[in-house]
């Protein structure tokens, strides 16, 4: 069976039996990265967790003592998958992780809500939503929401605090239809997990709006829960702030404008000496009497334009210059710029060296390397080229 949509699916707990269990992989991604799980895909007789589908989330939970890590729906069959082996037959105890069930019945009850009365009050259609981590998104059918339009709506959606909106079920549902009603408001279908009572939604808050795709706008919106930890995370915040900036709340964004102002100047007065100073270097390399046909200089602060200045003041014509930027032993910035046909032999090799990315033409090679830990063994490697060519010279 699909989902249980009984009075039992208002328990946190429930019997069932195992009908099949299959080898299956799960891939999903984690902190950036895609993995592939091995493990089982279980069929029951009933089951209470929900598959994903219609915006919203699969539920979690446990079979016996066995986390189920998804579920996902096969026309009218509920498909968990699980990493350990379960017998086919056996009876087996369902538990819902409440918590995030609880979740997605309030954000899912609160889209609707917020979805039939965009279309009563203005005429905005829902084309699709997104059930997400922390926030949820409405997809609207207009180019724009007004500020006064969204206050008006987030007014509506408090007084009413109530159910769902659905646009149908899938091609492959199977089994009886579920109508939610919404009495005075509205009456639809739909497959989801939802509240059973209008307080349980708590309070709605709009966020804002974010432009969608071709002419649609999307509308961030939390509610029940996650409204109370967005404040709780906001109030954290701000008190932090005032620990910070020596200043109350009101003043936040007066004390930060001033901070920028102070920093962009301190920047501007930290390039025009960072100029300078590359003047100054490339000057008493010229001046040395013991200067020679090679050289080289770490910097940790610094930037493109600072290297380049060094080259233009030294001169490449007849000497080659390795210049460097950032951490020691970290990421960074490089410069070679010297003899065009010396560049172009030795470029790729700096790059290899250095882990770097990048390229080069007329006497230039620069990029970024991922790590300058082998710059002196670059160093080393240079000053043994001009070594041997000045030798050559000879």
């Amino acid at each position: 069976m699909l989902f249980q949509m009984s009075a039992e699916c208002f328990s946190s707990q429930f019997v069932t039996s195992v009908v099949s269990c299959c080898p299956a992989d799960l891939k999903q991604e984690v902190n950036g990265k895609k993995e592939t799980l091995k493990g089982f895909n279980v069929k029951l007789q009933d089951t209470i967790l929900f598959p994903e589908g219609g915006g919203q989330p699969d539920d979690h939970g446990l079979i016996g003592d066995v986390p189920v890590l998804r579920v996902t729906r096969q026309g009218a069959e509920a498909i968990h998958f699980v990493r350990s082996s379960l017998e086919e037959g056996q009876e087996v105890q369902l538990k819902v992780d409440w918590e995030r069930r609880f979740d997605h019945m309030q954000q899912h009850s609160g889209q609707h809500l917020i979805t039939a009365l965009a279309d009563t009050m203005f005429g905005y259609k829902t084309t699709s939503w997104e059930l997400g981590r922390q926030r949820s998104s409405i997809e609207l059918d207009t180019p724009c929401v007004k500020p006064a339009e969204l206050q008006a709506l987030e007014e509506a959606v408090n007084e009413k605090i109530r159910a769902h909106v659905s646009r149908g079920l899938p091609d492959d549902h199977a089994g009886p239809i579920r109508i939610i009603d919404i009495e005075g408001v509205d009456a639809n279908m739909c497959c989801g997990t939802h509240v059973s009572n209008l307080s349980h939604l708590q309070v709605i808050k709009l966020l804002g709006t974010e432009k969608g795709k071709k002419s649609k706008t999307n509308l961030i919106f939390l509610t029940g829960n996650r409204v109370l930890k967005y404040a709780e995370k906001s109030y954290s915040t701000e008190r932090s702030l005032v620990s910070l900036l020596k200043t109350g709340a009101d003043d936040h964004v007066e004390a930060v404008d001033k901070l920028q102002k102070s920093v962009k100047l301190l920047q501007k007065s930290n390039l025009s000496l960072l100029r300078d100073m590359a003047v100054l270097i490339a000057q008493n390399f010229k001046n040395s009497p013991q200067r020679g046909n090679f050289f080289s200089l770490h910097k940790k602060e610094g930037d493109n334009e600072f290297m380049n200045i060094i080259a233009n003041e030294i001169g490449t014509e007849e000497t080659l210059v390795f210049l460097t930027v950032g951490e020691e032993k970290g990421p960074g910035l490089f410069l070679l710029a010297g003899p065009s046909g010396v560049v172009t032999e030795m470029g790729p090799r700096v790059l290899e060296m250095l882990q770097g990315k990048g390229a080069g033409k007329n006497g230039r090679f620069q990029g970024k390397a991922n790590s300058l830990a082998r710059r002196g063994d670059v160093e080393a490697f240079l000053q043994e080229h001009c070594k041997h060519h000045a030798s050559e010279e000879e």
